[in-house]
């Protein structure tokens, strides 16, 4: 800090370089008049001073991304009534958010995600004419506040991953502006209010609560609503026949709870429909036909292999009001066995469609053709008894073709060419006896009946694979005269390149020859010590 104070400074940013230690103790005396301070993004430690409560005209202030401890100082609270914006996420503040005399009317949007805060949110608040709310990731308890319905301007409300309890007030039907509202990973229970949500709502994230009844029916009027995540809860009934007037519905998670019946035909006119996960609950019946062509695109999860899109480095923020701004909530969605999580422009890469741990019946034809799956053909495939089109050609599946697959009595179209399958063709028994060569040309290692090549031939060390064996897990075992090669040329290479460089540089040739000498005296005298008199 400058020896003498600086009365006329309205603006410092030293965001996003590597400051460490404390906030200076006096920097509210140094900075009288500051109106913009912004800190974030580096290696700052230690408490926030209280002497922020002396910037009178201090309108936004962030300090998130740092190393912080202690509680908000209550002077901040009284003193510092211009602040718009107050960005302290990311750091290891515990506590009280604020004191019960509080005097931040003017506070539009407070960021205090992922901190330790505790207790419930402050009544204070309810003072502000606050436009966003984010303070997930925490320990607060306590009722959902009802005065956040009476809000007029509030767009942002993000809370999850918190203590809260109860049911969601009927007050927040009164939030005409509200975009995105974010309770997901609480204790909410109860059922939605009948008037929820808002017209203008954008982003429902309310998974993993306790919340039951069925969908409200004030969805029906939410046309520009893009993320649907009402996942683990306990909703039951069927899924509404309403859903289709979500004109702009592009993210549906329902997974994890009771819905039962049939899916609605009236999801095939959402065009803009990217991921729909309908797993784990008690649908039934058939499939809709635009499910199913969505499924042949979007392809078998189990065998697919995804490579996830790298998601694009984090915008680089000029200011703090900017930081205060609303964070996009990530998606989790089940691909591979696994879950993975979902966020920004990524998402706009993704498709997918789980309706596993489901009873649905009636998928009849399969066709994931001229894609990139790697990978092995899942043996779980002889589970689609009744599918009468199966068209796995022109991929990079490799090994077997399991032998169970010829349990599927009413297949018709058999079709996995030009591939890099070995081992046996399938027996010919039941409707396999009816498929010819076409179904399996363009697998060079793959033999049997109808192909040409018989399986004794293939079958001989000359032509086979060293390290292949009988067991479904061969493809991963390594070329052992491949690994001792690049492993002899990897270490040849180095020895050159320790070699050029001790020729290029005398000082590192002198320093390495003594250390050298040093080492072959050391041990000499090392050996001459122990050697018996």
């Amino acid at each position: 800090m400058p020896i003498h104070s600086h009365m006329s400074l309205k603006e410092l940013d030293i965001s996003i370089n590597s400051f460490y230690g404390h906030i200076p103790i006096r920097i509210g005396a140094y900075l009288p008049m500051l109106q913009t301070l912004n800190i974030s993004r580096n290696a700052l430690n230690g408490s926030i001073p209280s002497s922020f409560g002396d910037m009178k005209s201090l309108e936004s202030l962030d300090l998130s991304h740092n190393l912080l401890i202690g509680q908000i100082p209550y002077q901040i609270a009284i003193g510092c009534f211009s602040l718009q914006f107050l960005v302290l996420s990311n750091n290891s503040l515990h506590g009280e958010i604020f004191p019960t005399t509080f005097n931040l009317k003017s506070l539009l949007k407070l960021q205090l995600d992922r901190n330790n805060f505790t207790r419930k949110i402050p009544d204070g608040l309810s003072k502000c004419s606050l436009k966003g709310l984010y303070i997930s990731g925490n320990h607060l308890v306590g009722m959902l506040p009802r005065w956040l319905g009476n809000m007029p301007n509030l767009r942002d409300i993000i809370l999850s991953n918190n203590h809260l309890e109860g049911a969601i007030p009927l007050e927040f039907c009164q939030l005409e502006k509200l975009e995105v509202l974010d309770l997901s990973e609480n204790n909410i229970t109860g059922s939605l209010p009948f008037c929820f949500p808002p017209l203008s709502i954008i982003q429902v994230h309310l998974s993993r609560n306790k919340l039951q009844g069925q969908l409200s029916d004030g969805f029906s009027n939410s046309s520009s609503l893009i993320t649907l995540d009402i996942g683990y809860n306990h909703f039951e009934n069927n899924i509404p026949y309403w859903i289709d007037k979500l004109s702009n519905l592009t993210y549906l998670i329902l997974s994890n709870n009771n819905f039962q019946g049939e899916v609605p035909i009236n999801l095939c006119k959402l065009g803009r429909l990217q991921l729909i996960d309908l797993s784990h609950n008690k649908l039934s019946g058939s499939i809709p036909h635009c499910l199913k062509i969505a499924i042949v695109r979007v392809a078998s999860y189990s065998s697919l292999d995804f490579t996830r899109p790298q998601i694009d480095p984090p915008n680089v923020v000029t200011s703090p009001t900017e930081t205060a701004m609303r964070k996009e909530k990530s998606i989790e969605f089940t691909t591979k066995t696994k879950s993975y999580s979902y966020q920004g422009r990524i998402l706009s890469y993704m498709s997918g469609i789980d309706l596993s741990n489901n009873k649905f019946v009636g998928i009849h034809a399969l066709n994931l053709s001229y894609n990139n799956l790697t990978g092995p053909i899942p043996s779980t495939f002889s589970n689609l008894k009744q599918i009468e089109s199966l068209d796995l050609s022109y991929n990079n599946l490799n090994g077997k073709i399991p032998p169970q697959i010829v349990e599927l009595n009413n297949l018709a179209v058999f079709n996995v060419a030009y591939n890099n399958l070995s081992s046996q063709t399938p027996d010919r028994i039941f409707q396999f006896g009816t498929f010819e060569e076409g179904s399996y040309e363009g697998n060079p290692l793959l033999c049997g009946q109808p192909l040409p090549k018989t399986y004794n031939a293939i079958e001989s060390p000359s032509l086979m694979p060293k390290a292949s064996s009988n067991s479904e897990g061969d493809n991963n075992i390594i070329d052992m005269d491949i690994f001792y090669i690049s492993f002899v040329v990897s270490y040849i290479i180095v020895l050159l390149a320790i070699v050029a460089i001790l020729y290029i540089n005398p000082y590192w040739r002198h320093t390495w020859f003594y250390f050298v000498k040093l080492c072959i005296t050391s041990c000499y005298y090392f050996i001459v010590d122990h050697l018996p008199k």
